[in-house]
């Protein structure tokens, strides 16, 4: 797609937690597999300072939801909500100075905590604590200059574990861990552009060597809007590599949107203000699963037309989703479960018989479209009312909202975009004076930036400058850096870290659980001649999935090298396995042969010294032929 005519702009927000300990108590910033106590709990909204209630908030307590929530064993009552916070982490504050230093940003006078109304039942008090800290700064991508206009410093939420019908499950945690909140202007014009400037913004966070690190450590909420659209939030994306596909895709749904208000008010489609009428008795005899198990369960079959919506509710032909969609995610904050609506139907067990039933009940007329729930009849009947507004937006173009990501790069409706009418102010927490003094002390000792250190390991090491922006960009620089230095080999070094822990992480593992003692000792061995650094993969996998040392894994897996000789009778006997294939294809049968002596001899012998001893067998078997044929 052509972004510039399009008009996109895009902002990111990045939450990165840090590894100083809780914002506002004494535990630490870690999670917990073990879980102690439980408490219960239900979160209705408040108004704001100027008295008014977020719209956000107001939905999720029309959910009506219940929250149980896990204790872990450093769990405290200010965690739960039982005792006033402490005073904001000082490391935490500082942490968050640094960040603003590394991208010239203003710090504040003094920080001031306030209170951000959230129900979903993320946080025991039914509010976030947020405090800004720095505003106005920049980085330079490819380029261009992309504003960071504030910077702030909050409490990341409760762990969310399990929901059952009404029943949410948190564990306490990850809440109260201290996030920096780094926002961007929507400077950003091309997906692409959006994943250099979370890829930076995150290199300069771990350049503090302060933050937690692992899978969901950090989430980036994504803004996006195109010409003609509305700023959709994207929240809480975990996966740096779906960023461009999270913006490409909200474009195309955007787009999608705006051609249906087109249709619409071409056909000169009207606020929709329908009757809702009550059909279960048309669908008494019905094979469709879902309306069966509702009329079963003795709910209603409820249904409503929508006039002039014909053909705009279902996906357009490159399957980009629609309306019919859009109303399935808003009706299901009410809870029900069965929505149809005409542009699927006939189908799911629903009749061409049936289909005209409906539309003869409801008086639809050619260009109509209609909409069908199952389920008890109040559910019903208020996600009816979400459904009609979803409509009459549909009129209006793309509606403002947040949307929750999903793993294949679409996204999902989760409740409208929170505004101002969220916060008041923190009276538990006394302000923090930010003085000279402090600021001085944070300058003198600001870290290596990226780009310095990406240099220095290109000279030092001798790798490529793409390894060396690699090794960066993962946040293993650090690790890489000692270790290059302890033992030596470089390349090997680099290559695990970038070649190796992303296939471990394709297999379901997360490396950031290998500790350093580990990679030592895994190092000492290879270079000690243990086994082959073909191995390592193995070996590391075998760690992490078996929870077993180095040693262990080298034993288990039977990994450990084989002398010459030994390399040598294997390719011998490979090499006259395989002699009508290597006489017809002469050299060029080297690689697939080098497949299977490494299927064989795969981390018990160097690649290179295979290659070497396998060649020299296949040339001795060609040169052999060749003598005996007279060539």
């Amino acid at each position: 797609m052509d972004y510039r005519s399009l008009g996109l702009k895009v902002g990111i927000e990045i939450h990165q937690q840090l590894s100083t300990g809780k914002l506002f108590c004494e535990c630490e910033s870690e999670f917990s597999d073990e879980h102690h106590k439980e408490f219960v709990r239900r979160l209705r909204p408040t108004q704001s300072e100027m008295g008014e209630m977020d719209k956000a908030a107001l939905e999720q307590s029309e959910r009506k939801l219940q929250f149980r929530y896990q204790t872990v064993p450093c769990s405290c009552l200010v965690e739960a909500d039982e005792e006033p916070p402490h005073g904001a982490n000082p490391r935490a504050v500082e942490t968050s100075l640094e960040m603003a230093k590394l991208l010239g940003m203003t710090p504040v006078d003094e920080v001031h905590f306030m209170r951000k109304i959230v129900v979903d039942g993320s946080n025991t008090g039914g509010f976030q604590r947020t405090a800004l800290v720095a505003m106005d700064g920049k980085i330079e991508v490819g380029g261009k200059s992309i504003v960071v206009r504030t910077l702030c410093l909050e409490e990341d939420a409760a762990r969310k574990m399990a929901e059952q019908n009404s029943e949410v499950l948190f564990r306490l945690d990850r809440l109260g861990i201290p996030l920096i909140e780094m926002a961007t202007d929507p400077d950003i014009t091309t997906p692409e552009e959006a994943r250099l400037v979370a890829e930076k913004l995150g290199a300069l966070l771990r350049a503090t060597k302060k933050v937690r690190r692992g899978i969901g450590t950090i989430r980036e909420d994504v803004n996006i809007s195109i010409a003609g659209g509305a700023r959709v939030e994207i929240k809480g994306a975990q996966d740096l590599r779906l960023l461009h596909v999270y913006v490409e895709e909200e474009a195309k749904r955007q787009l999608a949107l705006l051609d249906v208000k087109k249709v619409l008010r071409d056909r000169g489609a009207k606020r929709v203000n329908p009757e809702i009428k009550d059909l279960s008795a048309l669908f008494r005899d019905t094979h469709c699963k879902v309306l069966k198990k509702a009329l079963d369960e003795k709910g209603k079959i409820l249904a409503v037309r929508l006039e002039k919506f014909k053909g705009v509710l279902g996906p357009t032909e490159a399957g980009v989703k629609r309306v019919g969609s859009e109303m399935a995610s808003h009706a299901r904050v009410t809870g029900v479960k069965g929505l149809f609506h005409s542009d699927e139907l006939p189908g799911y067990g629903v009749t061409v018989a049936e289909v005209e039933d409906v539309t003869s009940a409801l008086g639809v007329e050619p260009g109509d479209a209609f909409v069908l729930i199952a389920d008890q009849e109040d559910r019903s009947r208020a996600a009816f009312s979400k459904v009609v507004e979803r409509a009459n937006a549909a009129i209006e173009g793309v509606p403002e909202e947040t949307r929750d990501p999903l793993p294949d790069g679409q996204s999902v409706y989760s409740r409208p975009l929170p505004g101002k009418a969220r916060m008041y102010p923190e009276t538990d927490v006394p302000p923090i004076r930010i003085d000279e003094k402090l600021l001085e002390s944070i300058e003198l000792n600001l870290p290596e930036v990226p780009e310095v250190k990406t240099g220095r390991f290109v000279k030092q090491f001798g790798i490529s400058k793409e390894q060396a922006e690699s090794l960066v960009k993962s946040g293993y620089e650090d690790e890489f850096e000692l270790l290059a230095s302890q033992f030596g080999n470089s390349q090997v070094v680099a290559r695990i870290y970038l070649n190796d822990f992303p296939e471990l992480e394709k297999l379901g593992h997360d490396p950031s659980g290998i500790s350093l003692d580990t990679m030592r000792v895994l190092l000492d061995s290879l270079k000690g001649g243990r086994f082959a650094k073909e191995a390592v993969p193995q070996i590391l996998g075998s760690v992490l999935e078996n929870g077993q040392t180095v040693e262990g894994a080298i034993e288990t897996l039977g990994v450990e090298t084989v002398d010459l000789e030994s390399v040598k009778e294997v390719c011998e006997r490979i090499v006259q396995q395989r002699m009508k294939f290597i006489l017809e294809k002469g050299e060029a049968s080297l690689g697939p042969v080098m497949g299977i002596a490494m299927k064989e001899l795969r981390g018990r012998v160097d690649g290179k010294v295979l290659s070497e001893v396998l060649s020299e067998k296949i040339r001795q078997l060609l040169k052999q032929a060749g003598s005996q044929t007279g060539h």
